[in-house]
């Protein structure tokens, strides 16, 4: 397009935290300038991503989002104002917005005004991504009435978008775009872990809450008569509650707590393999960054995203205490630690192994470069 017709084009979010969503915004943001004048609206002023300097940035609130549940309320009420004046004002011919609560306001905003499209995407897993039966019953209830108020949705995830359909009752046109990877510059030679190792370094990253289920790992290691150097990088909540079964299981010369880090990928590539252990995922943007680099994976079996990336969505009937040889990475069942030690050990023994998935995780990852996702994203929203 040249500039004289640029379409203008808002995108929604509570922050631009340190979550994944946010992350893909910040990328979908590098190719959508070049398209369209672009407004990235944040309900609260936190930008932990960089932004393009030619996108304009609009905050609706002064205040920190961390605020009592009540004040969280009264804020909803006025994003809900302030944004349709502002698609409204600002002559906004396409509204995206990304996770739950900016897409019901998508969804308010396009009962009102006819003229903008208004394109949702829904980030996790819907079933699993409520934190009490009353928020899963605010869920159903609503997410019907506003979600298919708008034009069209995606997702990262086919199990989120058939969720959403047969549990949700959402019936707006739904596609599956998968989260954008930039390929860093340097990455794992795979010949290089194809030697013999007295111990196995392995990581994984995310924050520490119930729903990684970090402490599989831990388990797992425990159980193991391998030897191991793991490195868990982030912080939550379950900080004192691993360290406390690092030390109750003598595994402190073996585990360690990192905390949040900046230099991701320096961790990434100090290691021989990558773990996902989480009971439930919308798409594991640390796995395919970690193929990225070219580790070789592991990865619980969940909903949603390891069975995408690492064995073509092709379904699998894993038995409990075993794992299963994908075509881009092992897959255990969820919470079956004695099945992750085993898939532990046999890249521990087989360091060819270790070589050919490394090989397999660079190939994988290229087919998620941020090019290639944005030309699906774009023709998407357009049609």
């Amino acid at each position: 397009m040249s500039p004289k017709t640029k379409q203008n084009i808002s995108i929604l979010s509570i922050t631009l935290g340190s979550g994944g969503a946010e992350k893909v915004i910040s990328l979908l943001l590098k190719e959508l300038k070049n398209d369209y004048n672009v407004t990235l609206v944040l309900f609260y002023n936190t930008i932990h991503f960089p932004v393009p300097e030619e996108i304009t940035i609009k905050v609706l609130s002064e205040n920190e989002p961390d605020r009592p549940f009540y004040l969280k309320m009264i804020d909803s009420l006025r994003f809900i104002t302030k944004y349709y004046r502002f698609v409204k004002t600002e002559d906004i011919a396409i509204s995206v917005s990304f996770l739950a609560f900016p897409n019901l306001i998508n969804g308010i905003i396009s009962m009102f005004n006819k003229s903008v499209k208004t394109i949702i995407s829904e980030r996790g897993f819907p079933s699993d991504n409520v934190t009490s039966k009353l928020s899963l019953y605010i869920s159903k209830l609503f997410y019907p009435i506003f979600y298919n108020r708008c034009d069209k949705l995606f997702s990262n995830s086919v199990h989120i978008n058939r969720d959403l359909k047969d549990n949700f009752g959402v019936k707006i046109p739904m596609e599956v775009i998968y989260n954008p990877i930039v390929i860093p510059e340097k990455t794992i030679v795979a010949k290089d872990l194809n030697v013999n190792t007295t111990s196995l370094k392995i990581i994984t990253a995310g924050t520490l809450n119930k729903r990684k289920n970090q402490i599989m790992v831990i388990r797992a290691i425990k159980a193991s008569a391998l030897d191991y150097n793991f490195s868990i990088l982030g912080g939550g909540d379950l900080q004192d509650y691993l360290q406390n079964e690092i030390s109750a299981s003598q595994l402190n010369d073996s585990v360690f707590l990192k905390g949040k880090v900046k230099n991701v990928n320096d961790y990434l590539l100090d290691s021989h393999c990558f773990v996902l252990s989480s009971f439930t995922e919308g798409f594991p943007n640390a796995l395919i960054e970690a193929m990225a680099i070219g580790l070789p994976c592991i990865s619980t079996n969940c909903l949603s995203g390891p069975l995408e990336l690492l064995n073509e969505n092709k379904e699998v009937d894993i038995k409990v205490g075993e794992f299963f040889i994908g075509k881009y990475g092992l897959l255990v069942n969820n919470d079956d630690h004695i099945a992750l030690r085993h898939a532990l050990d046999y890249f521990h023994k087989n360091p060819q192994e270790r070589e050919k998935y490394s090989m397999l995780s660079l190939e994988r990852a290229k087919e998620y470069q941020l090019d290639s996702i944005y030309a699906k994203f774009n023709q998407f929203i357009q049609k």
